[in-house]
């Protein structure tokens, strides 16, 4: 019996830590909480997150390690906003790489002074208002350089998204992975996916078995 429970004890070591290997280096999941990245992600899409070439961290800590890939332009990227690394992640798109110098006017955005071709947006791009820079934080000025080891980041829904208008350039150590798949959607209540609403996540999902129809079927295994 004694040999039975040590057998069993290292087998679950064993998956615990290959369970930590994936988790801490391959890839994660991730749920949409806000309609900032509208239509390309909508509010209750659950995602697969890729981390390989971008992140490696240790599993419930914040200790991680940025690697060798870098993301390119138009790019969905994972990061950690720079303003409140203790918040959720964010999920917004890559617009500005190191060097470039990004202008926003006329409902567009400027790149390097030609025009970024953007067919993904809703809204015109337009600079944040002032004043809404968060604490710490100046007004963004354009145009804008963005500076080494930073990239320029915002959502699709441009008159809702929260992003580099507001507090500036991501830091490329705060990238920490790539959406690859959609593997579930459910059209619920948004405020099932805010952080520590446990009651209402559970009831989320178990509504999507009830009810079939709360499931966005076609946005399953959708790939980026």
């Amino acid at each position: 019996m004694g040999q039975r429970v040590q057998r069993e004890i290292i087998a679950w070591f064993w998956v615990a830590l290959a369970f930590m290997l994936i988790n801490g280096t391959i890839g994660q999941a991730r749920v949409i909480p806000s309609g900032s990245m509208e239509n390309t992600l909508l509010i209750g899409d659950h995602l697969i997150m890729s981390r390989i070439g971008y992140d490696a961290g240790v599993p419930f800590t914040s200790w991680h390690v940025p690697l060798w890939r870098n993301p390119h332009r138009q790019q969905i990227i994972i990061f950690k906003p720079p303003f409140a690394p203790d918040t959720p992640d964010y999920v917004k798109r890559v617009i500005g790489l190191p060097g470039d110098t990004i202008d926003i006017h006329g409902g567009a955005v400027w790149i390097n002074a030609e025009k970024l071709r953007e067919n993904y947006t809703i809204g015109p791009s337009e600079p944040a208002p002032p004043g809404s820079a968060p604490p710490g934080y100046t007004d963004m000025k354009f145009p804008y350089k963005v500076p080494d080891n930073c990239y320029f980041a915002m959502g699709d829904n441009r008159t809702n998204s929260y992003d580099s208008r507001f507090w500036g350039c991501v830091p490329r150590n705060d990238i920490i992975g790539t959406p690859v798949m959609i593997y579930m959607s459910l059209d619920v209540p948004s405020d099932a996916w805010e952080p520590g609403q446990i009651r209402e996540r559970f009831l989320a999902y178990a509504s999507a078995i009830i009810h079939p129809g709360l499931v966005r079927w076609k946005r399953l295994f959708r790939t980026f």
